[in-house]
């Protein structure tokens, strides 16, 4: 049988949530990989169990300044994708979603590198549409205290498309909806880790809004496999593309869920809804399912029970 081909491989963001789920793919695949992060968010323990292999190499850099290195693919991860992170330092946010995109794609053009912009469901904004397909063009609001993220990944997808077009540079934009797994930050500020922490250490589990706001719930590897699949695509399929469980679950009911798994006695609390916050979240996943092949495999229940394990092994340690 004819062997996939390896190649010398750059991931932005590489020791964060995502991208060191990522790296561990890659080098699983037997590919070279470059993990680039300035640790802003990324934790050097996230990628501490890939340092022995040969095939992996550790830079720390903000790609909001140029790179000058030599690989075949790029995976254009970086930037703080946790509204309590993006939101402490908006104006870098922005830098690292467009100066950033500007850097990357730059370089992929001078080494004719095929790259992949990890874009969000955050493009959506605050729909107006039951279900988020990749045709919807979103209800953003571009001044409000999320636009840093959601306008700069806006901006950077702009960026690839106009990269593709002018300069014929081989592109994948993948539109990424709520993921959680191990290695989540507990203090990230996203709700299956703060449910989860809170529910392990007998706190509150604070709801925002009355919990009846909706959220569809992707499981780390499911999201992984179906970023990798993107990047190996024929040239002409470029996105964007949805990547998400298009399971929808109250934030409610995801709190009881966990309050159940946990066996914890913690209380729910409730609290003003954050502005802007979506209240709808489902992607539809038809594109990927045709072009990829690709849909979640893990269970909401499944996910949960291995991040919950990941969690009461980290805490306690």
């Amino acid at each position: 049988m004819k062997q996939a081909p390896k190649y010398r491989v750059l991931v932005t963001g590489g020791a964060g949530f995502l991208g060191s789920h990522l790296c561990e793919r890659l080098l699983a695949d037997g590919h070279d990989v470059l993990c680039v992060d300035n640790y802003f968010t990324g934790r050097r323990q996230n990628i501490a169990h890939l340092l022995q292999n040969p095939r992996f190499e550790v830079l720390r850099h903000d790609i909001t300044f140029p790179l000058f290195i030599e690989v075949d693919q790029i995976y254009n991860l970086a930037c703080p994708a946790s509204p309590i992170h993006y939101q402490s330092d908006p104006v870098q946010t922005t830098k690292v979603s467009v100066h950033g995109a500007i850097n990357m794609l730059g370089l992929a053009k001078r080494l004719r590198a095929r790259i992949l912009q990890a874009s969000t469901s955050e493009v959506y904004g605050d729909p107006a549409v039951a279900e988020q397909h990749e045709g919807y063009w979103g209800n953003v609001n571009p001044i409000g205290p999320r636009a840093c993220y959601d306008e700069g990944k806006r901006c950077a997808e702009t960026l690839f498309f106009d990269y593709h077009r002018q300069h014929k540079l081989s592109i994948k934009v993948m539109r990424i909806f709520n993921t959680y797994g191990p290695r989540m930050l507990p203090n990230d500020g996203r709700v299956v880790s703060n449910f989860i922490v809170q529910a392990l250490q007998g706190e509150p589990i604070t709801i925002y809004g009355d919990g009846s706001q909706t959220r569809s719930f992707c499981y780390v590897d499911d999201l992984i496999e179906g970023m990798v699949r993107l990047m190996e695509t024929p040239a002409d399929v470029t996105g964007p593309l949805n990547i998400g469980n298009p399971g929808e679950f109250t934030i409610r009911e995801l709190a009881e869920k966990i309050l159940q798994m946990t066996g914890s006695k913690s209380e729910l609390q409730f609290a003003a809804l954050p502005e802007d916050d979506p209240k709808r979240r489902r992607p539809n996943i038809d594109l990927a399912r045709k072009v990829l092949g690709w849909e979640p495999k893990a269970s909401l229940e499944v996910g949960l029970e291995r991040t919950i394990s990941y969690f009461r092994s980290t805490l306690c340690a």
